[in-house]
């Protein structure tokens, strides 16, 4: 399982850094996070949730590669669909979000709403996917630490979700606030 652990965060991470450095070239300063902002709630928000992803990742390593098995193999086989579905989505969601994908509020960059492709289903499909291999990854290596920072980086992740919206419905007004009355925030349409 330590393999295939490994392969969903490489998968993951590959695609996140890789779409980052994509943008770079094109002169587009992706990670948005707790960067130029004042010192208001939106800030300490999206410091909080960079503690958090940051900190999950490490612990998901040493949890494959040093956690005893924990639970039986039908969670972690559950864990494994997860991992991989979150991959999928991040790797879908990146693509469909073309230029107009940032990690955080870009408060002074011109980006587009995207509505269409799997933005149709999901508002956040991105972060349902950070959830999946999140979740994924806890079933195939599952230990109380590695929980704590779990769900500390959903809920940041949650949090930011709504700062995000907050910001959304300023910039587009009603056309995301039409969006947003026809689809939920992680899955389904309304």
């Amino acid at each position: 399982m330590k393999t295939i652990g490994l392969l969903i965060l490489a998968v993951f991470y590959a695609v996140y850094i890789g779409k980052m450095m994509l943008q770079k070239r094109k002169g587009i300063q992706t990670d948005q996070i707790a960067k130029g902002k004042q010192k208001t709630k939106v800030f300490y928000i999206e410091l909080a949730m960079k503690i958090a992803t940051y900190s999950v990742v490490p612990a998901e390593v040493f949890s494959l590669f040093f956690a005893p098995p924990y639970l039986p193999q039908a969670f972690v086989a559950v864990g494994v669909v997860l991992g991989f579905i979150g991959d999928i989505l991040f790797i879908v969601s990146v693509i469909t979000m073309k230029d107009s994908w940032r990690a955080g509020i870009a408060e002074n960059d011109k980006t587009e709403i995207i509505t269409s492709g799997i933005y149709s289903i999901s508002r956040n499909p991105a972060f349902l996917a950070f959830d999946c291999v999140y979740v994924g990854l806890l079933l195939i290596a599952f230990n109380w630490i590695l929980l704590a920072l779990s769900v500390f980086a959903m809920t940041m992740l949650h949090l930011q979700i709504l700062q995000e919206e907050t910001f959304l419905s300023k910039t587009f007004g009603a056309e995301y606030n039409v969006y947003k009355s026809k689809v939920r925030r992680y899955l389904g349409r309304k």
